[in-house]
């Protein structure tokens, strides 16, 4: 399994960290931590998104404890503690804080045992108490954490918000991105960023594109300079944020190229750690690729509703082929069919589609320009 299918953040990609004295005076935080011990500690880092419940080492097993973690007593721990004999007490508490952790939270209001309060200050672990339970005070601490410590990158490209589907334009300098999207945007949908995409990923598995701060609601478009987007079209055409859902590659027409004309295979993105559907669109003049990039939004909508056009087509054609196949050799299929040998079955009395009418069949399906696999005709076999 891999990592954006697990929910877990990319591992290939460096972590940030945070201090615990910023993490706690973060505005963002939802709940107000008041701290009763290990003031030194605060500036220890917190390398992890997620909080750990590590229950079993208050008894003394501490496999799989990460001490960077943020560590959350509850009332099941905290009831464990207190049903100890005091000398116990204090060697558990000693134990569990003296693998240097970045900090403990006691939620639900707890005033904290003696004993973990002195093994706090001796140990200089920042030790909280939160006014909430469990579940909430987690919920609190992923909500800063994820933000402050996702992974993230940074791309050359264009992110564009159509039809609430985040397009993102890639191609080489020059082909016409910051032009797709002006043409978006006069069509009504939002940019987001232009040039410079900051990616950050999100669990579980989702990566968002922002602008970078100088390039903010800009757009650069060559024989106009940069142009303010917001200012000439209104706020409703920028966002500051948006999930990428469709990377849009951008290429010169090349007539040695076979395009994808079916678009029965999908093709991937990756970005940090995440695969993304990629589409590849030729450019060439004439083409309205504002209205392409619609399209491909449209029909991505499409396919999230469970509807796959190509696939539908190619399941349609599969079908025709194989009564082809049925009629072309009767004996090898109709005389295998146990039903058919009765003569008031309504296969052995339905009328067989006549050659002529398979001629036409053939010969309309032929007239589309896409590929498509015709069975051959055996010669000489006209009826």
């Amino acid at each position: 399994m891999t990592d954006w299918q697990s929910g877990n953040p990319p591992s290939a990609q460096p972590q940030g960290e945070i201090t615990v004295e910023a993490f706690v005076s973060d505005p963002g935080l939802a709940i107000r931590l008041r701290q009763v011990a290990g003031g030194g500690g605060l500036g220890r880092p917190i390398r992890h998104p997620r909080v750990q419940k590590s229950g079993l080492a208050l008894a003394g097993h501490f496999y799989g404890v990460v001490p960077t973690r943020v560590q959350v007593l509850g009332e099941t721990e905290l009831s464990y503690i207190e049903s100890l004999e005091t000398e116990v007490r204090g060697v558990c508490a000693r134990g569990f804080f003296s693998l240097g952790l970045s900090c403990v939270i006691v939620t639900s209001n707890h005033t904290p045992p003696r004993a973990l309060v002195v093994a706090a200050e001796a140990t200089g672990t920042p030790l909280f108490v939160s006014p909430s339970r469990s579940s909430r005070t987690i919920n609190a601490v992923h909500a800063v954490l994820d933000d402050r410590l996702a992974p993230q990158s940074q791309l050359h490209g264009v992110l564009v918000d159509v039809f609430g589907v985040g397009l993102l334009l890639l191609g080489k300098s020059g082909i016409g991105k910051s032009e797709c999207a002006l043409e978006l945007v006069l069509r009504g949908h939002r940019l987001v960023a232009d040039d410079v995409v900051l990616c950050d990923w999100r669990p579980p598995g989702m990566v968002f594109g922002a602008p970078a701060d100088l390039l903010r609601h800009h757009i650069e478009v060559r024989g106009l300079g940069v142009l303010n987007v917001k200012a000439l079209f209104g706020v409703t055409s920028v966002r500051e944020r948006k999930r990428i859902d469709v990377v849009v590659r951008l290429a010169d027409w090349d007539e040695r190229v076979e395009y994808d004309r079916l678009g029965l295979e999908d093709k991937y993105y990756t970005i940090l750690g995440t695969p993304i559907r990629e589409l590849t669109v030729p450019v060439r003049p004439g083409r309205d690729m504002g209205s392409i990039l619609e399209i491909a939004a449209r029909n991505e909508l499409l396919r999230r509703a469970g509807t796959n056009s190509s696939r539908e087509f190619k399941d349609r054609l599969e079908q025709q082929l194989v009564t082809r196949a049925a009629i072309d050799e009767p004996d090898s299929v109709y005389d295998s069919a146990p039903d058919a040998s009765s003569p008031s079955s309504p296969e052995a009395t339905a009328e067989r589609p006549s050659w002529a009418a398979l001629a036409d069949s053939t010969a309309r399906l032929n007239e589309s320009s896409a590929w498509i696999p015709v069975r051959p005709v055996p010669k000489g076999d006209d009826e």
